[in-house]
């Protein structure tokens, strides 16, 4: 895997750009970090948790239909959708919180964007008797009710971000804000692979997981290596996870999907790395959609937790190196594929794992029968089927004739 030195740069991207005492909490993290990382207790304690809370190992799943639907290459999910709680981010909450209560914090915040993020944060806090307060962006409460009610279920209070476009990143404003004025007790929880040092490398670490499950199922499954992996990519954490173990593998490509949303027109998506520049933002550089006096860009997509106009730090030196690469997906592809891996598997996916396999549907026609792709589905799609019902009741979307 590639390392961040120790100030947390992956290349140029990362680093803590943020006033000097939050560096201070910052490092003190870090610094726990480092001294529980590879403590035998904690790795024990972490392994405990994701074997009987989360249910790992999950499997990796040959779409049989789908493959011979599609023609050509191999599709295999690795399914993080049968993870307790539908995705991948309990993966990081317990090893997060686990480290919490090592530092001795009593209460937890933290962001979310589609809620799957803020649904594991509340419900590693209830099993950890923790506080905690999730924060969401207004739009983001009204198009995700489900899992906002099952946060509060869970004792978490949520509170609503009403600033700019109330979505993701606003909530990550929010939680910094909230955070910095009562760090002493508080834990900063961060969902996805971005933030300034150590969090980057912490998401990460704790989402390795997958890409070493993964390798171990597909060398089970087809006695080799795969030839792709693709995963959605919004802050980037489940692609991360995925990518991690393969990175020193030249001969996998590595494949992130951005979601293109309704159009590649400004406010129209949040592709960061394929349009984006380098930039400052939430604490750390790197890949940035910006409006035209260098701030953060207005983003959309049809899928909540890829709406942020920045991408982990990472995934760009990844892309500097060429050793991932980036493509985009639309919300019609986003929705063609959820609505067929549905009809052809059983599977219903999540809007943000769609994108995902968009691509791969797109490419898989195309390659050798002897092709392996190993998609990553990051989450289920439970949580969006009221979205995309009223979407369709409503006209915006047709289903399409499968």
């Amino acid at each position: 895997m590639t390392m961040p030195t120790a100030d947390g740069f992956f290349g140029t991207y990362g680093g803590q750009f943020v006033p000097e005492p939050i560096k201070d909490i910052l490092n003190e993290l870090a610094e726990a970090f480092e001294r529980y990382r590879n403590d035998p207790d904690f790795i024990k304690e972490y392994e405990y948790y994701q074997k009987q809370f989360t249910g790992r190992p999950n499997p990796l799943y040959f779409c049989a239909n789908l493959t011979s639907r599609c023609g050509g290459a191999k599709i295999y999910l690795k399914r993080e959708d049968l993870n307790h709680l539908g995705a991948h981010k309990v993966n990081n909450t317990i090893g997060q919180i686990l480290l919490a209560k090592r530092m001795g914090k009593k209460k937890i915040i933290a962001e979310t964007g589609a809620g799957q993020h803020g649904v594991a944060t509340a419900a590693t806090a209830a099993l950890m008797g923790m506080e905690c307060t999730i924060h969401m962006g207004a739009v983001d409460v009204e198009r995700q009710k489900l899992n906002v009610f099952r946060m509060q279920m869970m004792g978490a209070r949520v509170v609503p971000a009403e600033s700019g476009q109330k979505t993701l990143k606003e909530a990550v404003d929010e939680a910094l804000m909230s955070w910095v004025q009562d760090a002493q007790n508080t834990y900063y929880l961060l969902g996805s692979a971005v933030g300034p040092h150590p969090y980057p490398l912490m998401v990460r670490e704790f989402q390795s997981i997958v890409g070493r499950e993964a390798k171990a199922q597909i060398l089970e499954a087809e006695g080799r290596l795969p030839d792709y992996c693709i995963a959605c990519v919004g802050g980037g954490s489940n692609a991360m996870g995925l990518f991690s173990e393969f990175i020193p593998h030249k001969e996998v490509r590595l494949v992130g999907v951005e979601p293109a949303g309704r159009g590649l027109g400004y406010g129209e998506h949040a592709a960061t790395l394929c349009l984006g520049e380098p930039g400052v933002m939430h604490g750390f550089n790197s890949y940035m959609l910006k409006d035209e006096t260098g701030e953060p860009a207005e983003v959309y997509s049809i899928s909540a937790g890829l709406d942020y106009p920045s991408v982990g730090p990472e995934h760009a030196h990844l892309k500097d190196l060429g050793r991932a690469e980036y493509v985009h997906a639309s919300d019609k592809e986003a929705l063609d594929a959820f609505f067929l891996l549905s009809r052809t598997e059983g599977i219903i996916p999540a809007l943000e794992s769609s994108h995902a396999l968009a691509h791969a549907l797109r490419i898989a026609p195309t390659l050798s029968a002897d092709t392996i792709i190993i998609v990553n589905l990051s989450g289920r799609g439970d949580k969006d089927v009221d979205q995309i019902e009223r979407m369709v009741e409503s006209g915006e979307i047709v289903p399409p004739v499968l």
